[in-house]
């Protein structure tokens, strides 16, 4: 439940939004918004993550596995796929093109990024899905 707690709230945070602007979207109360972002609450039901992957902009497997309703694969996890991604933007072969300024890169932005350094270079970072 951490993890779905602090995942929630820095998505929220890097959409700019409020719990309140999140509550109008996705049609949950922002008391229930805070408690699920504190840890305070059981994982939602699959619903509620569906509604809040629209508002915040992610796929919902993404919250579905932070709540624990899915069991990630190996190369799946956000923590393989930040690994990896660290691994191609310090790769010194492939430093131009490479260096973000300024923008956040949703998981999906930095898996295919790997994805494509994978086909470019023969090497596997990421295991099958």
């Amino acid at each position: 439940m951490k993890e779905l707690a602090t995942y929630l709230r820095t998505i929220r945070k890097q959409r700019g939004l409020s719990l309140k602007k999140v509550e109008k979207a996705a049609g949950v109360s922002n008391a229930y918004l805070s408690q699920l972002e504190r840890g305070r609450r059981n994982p939602p039901h699959p619903d509620i993550l569906k509604k809040l992957a629209r508002v915040y902009e992610v796929p919902v497997s993404d919250l579905l596995a932070a709540a624990g309703y899915l069991e990630e694969g190996k190369g799946n996890t956000r923590q393989s796929v930040e690994q990896a991604f660290e691994h191609v933007i310090s790769d010194p072969a492939y430093r131009f093109g490479t260096r973000l300024k300024g923008s956040a890169l949703s998981l999906e932005a930095k898996r295919f990024i790997v994805e494509m350094y994978e086909k470019m270079t023969g090497r596997k970072l990421l295991g099958k899905a």
